[in-house]
């Protein structure tokens, strides 16, 4: 998977000699403005808008969009969702 990664936001991180890559949000912030009110699951969205920026499915007008969601706390633009990992919590206690 590569992304467009139009606002500068794939980071690198090392530890114990290994890399691991990340969309930075303090960085997307620097471009798209205060992230730091989103909701949680709107952030995670986000990083996943970050992940997957190809310029065409995935947009800087979507990424813009879901940062702007805090203006008017609701929106009718459908934007892509390409889950890498999904976690359910377990009430069943197996």
């Amino acid at each position: 998977m590569s992304s467009l990664d139009s606002l500068k936001t794939l980071k690198t991180l090392a530890v114990s000699g290994r890399e691991y890559h990340y969309y930075s949000l303090p960085d997307a912030a620097k471009s798209l403005g205060d992230l730091g009110r989103l909701p949680m699951s709107l952030k995670v969205l986000l990083e996943n808008l970050l992940r997957w920026e190809d310029g065409e499915t995935v947009s800087g007008a979507d990424l813009q969009a879901l940062a702007d969601w805090l203006k008017e706390r609701s929106s009718d633009r459908e934007i892509q969702y390409r889950p890498a990992r999904v976690l359910m919590q377990d009430f069943t206690g197996v």
